[in-house]
């Protein structure tokens, strides 16, 4: 049988679409918005396909290039809902039972996966304008060069290479340390929870840092801090305090995988309720953050 041009368009995308995902997911920090532009690269590269399949000299070359423009428009929507949202925003987390661990032409993709999709460093590139953040993102974390970057966004060189000198500097600023590996993630997760369900104040400020921030993303639709709170004293107290232990009804919590890190999925019945992350000191062993989403909304894809 005869493979139509549009059979083997969907053949091309769908080989292609764990990398549009993956640089996409790290320019938005939300899944939904993440899926809407790969719908729309999707539609712009059949049309491409249909009219003039002969001047597309390479596919993956293409569909990222329509992929990371697709997503700097989407950026400015996503930019003004944060304008209205109630409380701290934290990315949709990505949520597995397990680490992925998968087979690739491309073995960098696979070993910086797990650090470009940490939540921690999703948090501080938020921080970036959505230039920095692309350029970041491609350069950083997908070691595209300066200048192929430069011919995807419209730029010359010497502009990129000035985007990115600013955003590493600015991500470095932010985040000097090293991330933890997964086992003293996810026993410190295990502790923090142990002492965090039984009361343990005590246990707890012994894990935290003293510069220790809390933040905790209900999107105006659950109960949650609508500031960060700040300091291992305020957190140990807020974490232990039988608002946070009671809140939650017919309570189970379980261990997963969130963004490339061990994680704790707290449930209520069958439910996933909030996840919860912890930024750790490599060094040190302390915990420097916590990241509680509980927003329904960001949660919706992990259900069903």
């Amino acid at each position: 049988m005869i493979e139509t041009m549009d059979e083997r368009a969907t053949e091309v995308f769908a080989e292609h679409r764990e990398l549009l995902f993956s640089i996409v997911y790290n320019m938005l920090g939300t899944v939904t918005d993440t899926e809407d532009v790969l719908q729309d690269t999707w539609l712009a590269w059949v049309s491409r396909h249909r009219s003039d399949l002969g001047e597309i000299t390479s596919p993956r070359a293409y569909l990222v290039r329509i992929a990371v423009n697709n997503a700097l428009a989407r950026r400015e929507s996503i930019v003004r809902r944060r304008e209205t949202y109630v409380g701290p925003w934290l990315p949709e987390p990505l949520v597995a039972d397990t680490p992925e661990i998968r087979d690739s032409a491309d073995a960098a993709e696979i070993a910086l996966r797990g650090e470009s999709v940490s939540l921690a460093v999703l948090v501080v590139l938020e921080t970036l304008t959505p230039l920095e953040r692309a350029v970041f993102v491609l350069h950083e974390v997908f070691g595209y060069p300066h200048a192929e970057i430069g011919a995807m966004l419209g730029r010359e060189t010497p502009a990129i290479r000035q985007l990115a000198h600013r955003a590493r500097d600015h991500v470095r600023a932010k985040r000097p340390r090293y991330q933890a590996d997964p086992q003293t993630q996810r026993a410190v997760t295990e502790r923090f929870l142990a002492a965090q369900l039984s009361g343990d104040v005590t246990g707890l400020l012994e894990m935290l840092a003293p510069d220790v921030t809390f933040l905790s993303d209900g999107g105006g639709r659950l109960r949650a801090a609508l500031r960060p709170i700040r300091g291992s004293d305020k957190v140990a107290r807020l974490l232990t305090s039988r608002m946070v232990s009671s809140s939650v009804p017919d309570m189970t919590v379980r261990f997963g995988w969130t963004n490339g890190e061990p994680s704790a999925l707290v449930l209520s019945g069958d439910v996933l309720y909030t996840v919860v992350v912890l930024d750790i000191d490599a060094g040190t062993g302390k915990v420097h953050g916590v990241y509680a989403i509980r927003n329904p909304d960001k949660l919706r894809h992990l259900r069903g």
